[in-house]
């Protein structure tokens, strides 16, 4: 922006017209529907649902309160919507506020435009600068919104009546901008109730101040279902205040599931694409389960965990064994199940039964994959083998060269070749992980036995 305008008549005479918030959001949103270009990138499994309710509200010019559990991407929406605005806009140079040139607000920026006219001086704000995020606690003021007077700017000599005197919260900062407030029920009601002006009347009031300020702000708010009886709820006259009000919900296609530990989960280690699909059935499963409570939800974040979690365990393994190509395995996803328990919260009466309950959850999702993937794979060479006596160990700590040389030998078959293939497995590790996910089908279609303990697992 060195080439920008650098004074409010240099502005002028460039064009420029002055836009609300609004209007840049729909302009923008239009503009990128109309080329077909996505403005929500990132964002799984909610094309069809939420994306087109707040496409129409954004469009319509609403305040929206996103509504849904926890873990259902309402925070990742919303820093989405950064992307809507222009990239870079004018504001008054040293503006407390981020005004406009063409409109100034505060007692300060409007006696500077009257004092330089033209020669006001303009810098250029990124549209980064202009999206803020304030989490809801109940210990957030009103001072920390909206603003109080600030006792350094007393001690200067002005006096209290002095609207300069005002220290302005992280609503009017955000003027010209979008502010998102999340888990606004969690937020006291005394402070809800300051939010009214802003969120109709578009001024804030301070104290006893008199002092208007015509804001031009988005607000954007994320509540979970169970707040509005259980910690808090959101008053009446704000809710009405919202224009839309959205509900949000878990990705409803195991391959937007699937996209989205992908996308999120930081991998230390390769994990193959049908551990990750386990990890997307495991966490499905858990949603529809009985003994888990599905008012506060499973999240995102559980499959994402044990995503990072069974690649931390192939990389402690690869690590201690010297392999070259950390890899997970299925014996990896019983580290995952050790330390996700604490992410979910089970039904009154499963009391002790939380590890049972997972661990038989993991089962069937390692059987549905083992179904999905390696179907039509005729294995009854290998049951033959493991019937004659044959042994395969792995483990926690067993290399995938132990793991594949102590495979049974059957004879010309390519069965192992053809499990290889099906999962796209190219080094040993992959194969390793490969021939390891055939096993547990077998030992889960009780084709074959298995024996766990002292982190060895013998299948026989």
């Amino acid at each position: 922006m060195n080439d920008a305008p650098s004074t409010v008549g240099e502005l002028r005479a460039s064009g420029h017209v002055q836009k609300s918030v609004r209007e840049e959001v729909r302009d923008n949103l239009l503009a990128a529907l109309a080329e077909g270009s996505d403005p929500w990138p990132g964002l799984h499994g909610l094309e069809d649902t939420v994306i087109p309710q707040l496409e129409r509200a954004l469009i319509a010019g609403h305040d929206v309160v996103l509504l849904g559990e926890r873990g259902q991407g309402k925070t990742r929406l919303l820093r989405t919507l950064v992307g809507l605005l222009d990239e870079w806009t004018p504001v008054i140079a040293g503006s407390e506020l981020g005004e406009h040139p063409y409109e100034p607000i505060t007692p300060v920026s409007r006696r500077r435009a009257d004092e330089l006219g033209d020669a006001l001086p303009v810098e250029w704000r990124h549209r980064d600068e202009r999206y803020a995020e304030k989490l809801a606690t109940p210990d957030t003021s009103v001072a920390d919104l909206i603003g109080d007077v600030d006792p350094m700017k007393v001690a200067e000599g002005r006096s209290l009546g002095d609207p300069e005197t005002i220290h302005f919260g992280l609503v009017p900062r955000s003027h010209r901008g979008i502010v998102a407030i999340n888990e606004l029920p969690d937020l006291a009601e005394r402070i809800q109730v300051a939010m009214l002006n802003v969120m109709e009347e578009r001024d804030v009031q301070i104290r006893g101040y008199v002092l208007r300020l015509p804001l031009d702000v988005l607000v954007m708010a994320t509540a979970n279902p169970e707040d509005y009886t259980n910690r808090g709820r959101i008053i009446t006259p704000l809710k009405d205040r919202f224009g839309a009000e959205i509900r949000t919900h878990y990705p409803l296609e195991l391959e937007d599931e699937i996209a989205v530990v992908k996308q999120e989960a930081a991998l230390v280690a390769t994990v193959p694409d049908f551990l990750l699909e386990i990890l997307a059935r495991f966490t499905r499963a858990l949603r529809e389960s009985n003994a888990v409570d599905q008012r506060s939800g499973v999240s995102a974040r559980f499959a994402i965990a044990g995503a990072e979690t069974v690649a931390a365990a192939a990389l402690h393994r690869a690590t201690i064994q010297g392999e070259e190509h950390a890899v997970a395995r299925v014996v990896d996803l019983e580290t995952a199940v050790d330390v996700l328990g604490g992410k979910i919260e089970f039904e009154t009466g499963e009391d002790g039964r939380e590890r049972e309950i997972l661990a038989h959850v993991l089962r069937t999702a390692t059987a549905e994959t083992v179904r999905h993937r390696l179907r039509g794979i005729d294995f009854a060479l290998l049951v033959e083998a493991f019937g004659s006596g044959a042994t395969v160990m792995t483990g926690e700590q067993v290399a995938a060269t132990d793991v594949l040389a102590g495979l049974p030998v059957l004879g010309e078959s390519e069965l192992y070749d053809e499990v290889i293939a099906r999962l796209g497995a190219t080094d040993d590790g992959e194969r390793a992980s490969a021939i390891e996910l055939a096993l547990e089908g077998l030992f889960l279609a009780r084709k074959i036995g298995k024996d766990s303990g002292g982190g060895e697992t013998v299948y026989g």
